[in-house]
């Protein structure tokens, strides 16, 4: 019994770093991921460089993206900050 009560300091220290930190974190790495699967040509994307693109074509790992009319470059999927939503 005095090893329960030892070990239960720990056990609600590991359940708190639970909630608090992994699933989270897990959660967001989720609906990122949900959300690079859904983009599709046209979408406006920013770039963890923080530049604002236009997805041209999708393909496997990569993404073939509009910088503007004349230039079409790839970067990969993981480079993909978030989604661009105009403010209007």
């Amino acid at each position: 019994m005095e090893i329960i009560t030892q070990l239960l300091p720990f056990i609600f220290l590991i359940a708190i770093m639970y909630f608090v930190i992994i699933r989270p974190q897990q959660q967001e790495a989720k609906r990122r991921k949900e959300m690079i699967e859904a983009l599709k040509k046209g979408d406006k994307v920013v770039t963890n460089g923080g530049l604002i693109v236009v997805v041209h074509k999708v393909e496997e790992g990569f993404l073939s993206v509009k910088m503007n009319d004349d230039v079409i470059v790839k970067i990969l999927k993981d480079s993909i900050a978030r989604k661009y939503e105009d403010e209007a």
